[in-house]
Order: C-alpha cells, then structure tokens, then sequence
C-alpha cells in the first residue's frame, strides 16, 4: 500500500517561494550548454523546461521569479490567523480524500 503525501504547511510554502525568489539561473544555463554538466550538483529549482530542437536550438523556460515574490510578500503579510484557517481547511480536506 502506497504511503499517504503529507500536506504541505505554511512553512513549506514560503520556504518553497522563497528558493524561487531567491533563485539563480546559472546552473540553468549550465544544464543546457554544457556537454555533461554535473546534474546532480546543480540547483534546478528555478527549471520548469528545457528543449532542445534537431538544428541546435535551446529552449529554457525559468519559474517567474517575480510572481513568487508577489505571493511570498502577500504570505507574509497576511495576519496568522487566515493562514492559519487556510492551512486547517486544506488538511481536511486532504483527509476526507
């Protein structure tokens, strides 16, 4: 039997916007330059794509570092408590699943 995902908390989530906001793209680029780049020692975070077409062409699609910046200050200013019920209401739910 499959192990239940647990539900992500507040903290996960800022934690999760901050990385995005604060990402860099250089290992991005790394990642589709370079003929064997160190995959496992890049920071990927900010990657939502790469494409490479059969005349050479590289395509690299990036998170929106500004959008996370948005929704991470309107996370943190919002008061506690409506997170709070945010949060609750979205374990339930994910419980009743």
């Amino acid at each position: 039997m499959a192990k239940a995902k647990a539900i992500p908390t507040r903290d996960d989530a800022l934690r999760a916007l901050a990385a995005l906001a604060a990402g860099r793209a250089n290992d991005c680029a790394r990642l589709a330059l370079e003929e064997a780049p160190p995959v496992a020692e890049l920071d990927l975070t900010l990657l939502q794509e790469i494409r490479r077409s059969a005349n050479g062409t590289v395509e690299v699609r990036l998170a929106d570092r500004l959008k996370a910046i948005e929704l991470l200050t309107a996370l943190l200013a919002q008061d506690q408590t409506g997170a709070e019920q945010f949060f609750a209401s979205l374990e339930q739910a994910g419980k009743a699943l």
